[in-house]
C-alpha cells in the first residue's frame, strides 16, 4: 500500500487484490487500529482545520476513498490515482478475508430488530467468523462504559460500527487506549443494509459517481453540498497553480544552497 495526501488529507492506495494481505497485516499490528471510507465531505472536513478528525485520519491504518471527486483531485494534480471502493463491496471482502481466516466480528449500532436481523445474516453467510458480540447505536451516555467494556473483553478482530454512533469515525479515536487489538471501521448504512432495513445504492449509480443524489432524495437540504463542493474545485485550481510554483521555487533555493556549500568546499581545499 501508498500513502498519498490530497490537499493535505492522507489516503492510501490499495488494489483490491492487495486488500486481503493489507487487512491481515493490520490485524497483527498492536493495539487499536481503524479503517476509514473517506468521502469528499470528509476530506474538506479534515482540510479545514478539524484538528480531531485531521489526527484521526493521520493515525488510521487504512483510508480508503469511497468518492469518485477524490480521484479526479488527485488526476488533476497529477498524483498516484487511488481505488475507489464502493463501501458494501469493501465491508464484504473484509468479511471473507476474516471468515477465511477464522475471525471474529462484533456489531455495534442501529436499532434493535435491525440489529438481529444483520446478525442472522452476516452469521448465515459467513459460517467460519465468529460473532463475538452486538450492542445497539443510540445508547444513553451512561451505558457507554458498558459497550467498551464488552468489546474489550471480546477482542473482536473487526468492530464495525453503524449508525447510532454520533461520533462515527471519531468513536474508536477518542477511545483507542481502552481496546485491545480490533480494527474499528465505521459505516453508517452497513448493518442497516445486512438487516435488510436500508436499501444499498445501485453498483451502477456508485460506478457512475451519482450516489449523491440518492441522498439529496431522502434529505433534500444535501443539494446545499454544492457550495463545499465548489470549495474543492477551487482548492484544487488553487494547489496546481500555487502548489507548483512553491515547489519551483523550494527547488531553487535548494540549488543555491547546494551551490554556495560547494563553492565553501572548493575554497577550503584551496586553502
Amino acid at each position: 500500500m501508498t500513502r498519498i495526501e490530497l490537499l493535505g488529507v492522507p489516503i492510501d492506495i490499495c488494489r483490491p487484490e492487495h486488500l486481503e494481505e493489507g487487512i491481515m497485516k493490520i490485524l497483527e499490528k498492536p493495539g487499536t487500529k481503524q479503517i476509514v471510507f473517506l468521502t469528499i465531505w470528509d476530506l474538506l472536513k479534515a482540510r479545514n482545520k478539524n484538528k480531531d478528525f485531521g489526527d484521526c485520519l493521520k493515525n488510521a491504518d487504512l483510508i480508503l476513498p469511497i468518492s469518485k471527486s477524490i480521484l479526479k483531485g488527485a488526476r488533476f494534480l497529477k498524483l498516484d490515482v487511488p481505488v475507489r471502493y464502493n463501501p458494501f463491496n469493501a465491508v464484504i471482502q473484509i468479511l471473507n478475508t476474516l471468515d477465511r481466516h477464522y475471525k471474529s466480528l462484533y456489531l455495534l449500532g442501529a436499532r434493535k430488530k435491525t440489529l438481529q436481523k444483520a446478525e442472522h445474516n452476516v452469521h448465515d453467510t459467513f459460517r467460519q467468523l465468529r460473532i463475538v458480540g452486538r450492542y445497539v447505536g443510540y445508547f444513553p451516555k451512561n451505558a457507554e462504559n458498558d459497550v467498551v467494556q464488552a468489546i474489550y473483553k471480546a477482542s473482536p478482530s473487526l468492530v464495525i460500527v453503524g449508525e447510532g454512533i454520533k461520533e462515527k469515525n471519531l468513536w474508536a479515536y477518542h477511545r483507542r487506549e481502552k481496546f485491545s487489538s480490533s480494527i474499528f471501521l465505521y459505516y453508517r448504512d452497513c448493518i442497516g443494509i445486512f438487516g435488510g432495513r436500508i436499501r444499498r445504492v445501485s453498483e451502477k449509480t456508485f460506478d457512475a459517481g451519482k450516489e449523491i443524489w440518492t441522498e439529496v432524495a431522502h434529505n433534500p437540504s444535501k443539494v446545499f453540498l454544492i457550495f463545499p463542493y465548489m470549495w474543492y474545485k477551487t482548492l484544487l485550481v488553487c494547489t496546481r497553480l500555487f502548489g507548483n510554483r512553491k515547489k519551483k521555487s523550494d527547488a531553487s533555493i535548494y540549488h543555491v544552497e547546494s551551490l554556495e556549500k560547494q563553492k565553501a568546499a572548493e575554497q577550503t581545499q584551496d586553502g
